[in-house]
């Protein structure tokens, strides 16, 4: 066992929270009165132009409405016509909550192209380093295998360095639904990873998909890889703070609202590692109530000191190997800093699941291992086949494999 003391990760844990510190002060005082005068994004170009658009002589409903309004809307119109707006808008309706998902599916590889297009001709752009063409390269690559027919690309952003969902399985006629909200580091560039593999989203969510349908062939289910918010850039001073779990909580719970499936009731579980964990606490007291389970793994912390004050009804469930290097950072919140109890402790009263073999911090969703089998057993609702981390715990009090769907 690392030691306290002596942990590297841990001092670089405190270095950063006394970073922080510093910089929270200093803001306050004034010292960073810096100006930014930002320009619109390629998404809030489309959105924009989707706002001042018209359809049969008739202006179309805000982008911002609610999921349902949304869907009446599309549901309203022929295929040639939902066809039409996807060409004219794609980042738009690529992005729109309430969208059918096979239009945002067909909206993205649209966007994807026009992206691809942007980073071929960055590549020669004289005006950038050799770097930053080689960037553009590396996007431009990763643009080209997102685009691809047989991918479900549910949401896409490249501004920056980028957001994106993907989805495995089918999401309109799922019976569960299982989302996966990753951590730190997480964009456009990380978002699949050779080396790797299962420590990245779009590895995770294959790795999740089939061990759901090895579980339970006969369940139809569906795994979203949600990258769709803003992670912090490693171990700096956002991921000691919420702020970025607040923006993202937003997006999430928007998600959620307006996922399709078998049901409006389907049963939706989270499966949300390292600051993703985060991310879900904070959003956790707003989900809908087919949020059926929140499963953490890896986590700093979920911004509560007990699971209770998630305020939901969903089941939450964490997990930690032994060998996960997180174990050693500061389990405390103060003043803004650090993301409260650890919800494996005993105190914090989660379900607590085994999670051996899950080789470290980024291996919670390797095929074999305890943690990604815990998983499956929950995003099929196979509640009674878990294994608890503690013998004689109750991770398993109360549960039944008869679960009614849209349970609360």
């Amino acid at each position: 066992m690392t030691s306290f003391d002596t942990s590297p990760q841990l001092n670089v844990w405190r270095a950063l929270l006394a970073l922080a510190v510093v910089f929270v002060m200093l803001t306050t005082s004034g010292w960073t009165a810096l100006r930014h005068h930002p320009t619109a994004t390629a998404l809030q170009t489309s959105l924009s132009s989707w706002e001042h658009g018209r359809l049969a002589g008739h202006g179309l409903p805000d982008p911002g409405a609610s999921p349902g309004r949304l869907s009446r809307f599309f549901a309203s119109l022929s295929d040639a016509q939902r066809a039409a707006l996807a060409r004219r808008y794609p980042l738009a309706v690529g992005n729109m909550n309430g969208a059918p998902v096979t239009l945002r599916y067909r909206a993205n590889r649209l966007a994807l192209a026009e992206a691809v297009r942007t980073e071929r001709a960055r590549m020669h752009d004289s005006r950038l380093t050799p770097a930053g063409q080689h960037e553009a390269g590396r996007r431009m690559h990763r643009f080209e295998a997102m685009g691809s027919p047989e991918r479900q690309i549910l949401a896409f952003d490249p501004e920056g360095s980028g957001r994106v969902a993907e989805v495995f399985g089918d999401l309109d006629r799922a019976q569960r639904i299982s989302v996966i909200v990753p951590g730190v580091d997480t964009d456009l560039l990380t978002f699949q990873r050779t080396s790797r593999r299962w420590s990245a989203p779009v590895g995770m969510a294959e790795a999740l998909y089939a061990a759901e349908r090895a579980e339970s062939p006969a369940t139809r289910t569906a795994v979203i890889a949600w990258a769709d918010y803003t992670s912090p850039d490693g171990l700096g001073i956002d991921s000691a703070t919420g702020l970025r779990a607040e923006n993202g909580a937003v997006r999430l719970n928007a998600l959620l609202r307006a996922l399709p499936g078998r049901s409006p009731a389907a049963p939706v579980a989270l499966f949300c590692h390292s600051y993703g964990s985060v991310v879900c606490g904070v959003a956790a007291h707003a989900m809908p109530r087919r949020v059926a389970d929140i499963a953490v793994a890896g986590s700093p912390g979920m911004r509560v000191e007990k699971a209770a004050q998630l305020r939901t009804g969903a089941r939450v469930w964490a997990m930690r190997d032994p060998d996960d290097w997180v174990r050693d950072v500061p389990y405390l919140e103060l003043g803004g800093l650090g993301h409260g109890e650890d919800p494996v402790s005993r105190a914090f009263g989660a379900r607590v699941l085994a999670a051996r073999q899950a080789r470290g911090h980024g291996g919670y969703f390797e095929p074999g291992t305890d943690s990604l089998r815990n998983f499956a057993h929950i995003g099929v609702g196979a509640y009674p086949s878990v294994v608890c981390a503690r013998e004689g715990d109750a991770c398993r009090t109360g549960l039944s494999a008869a679960t009614p769907v849209g349970r609360a």
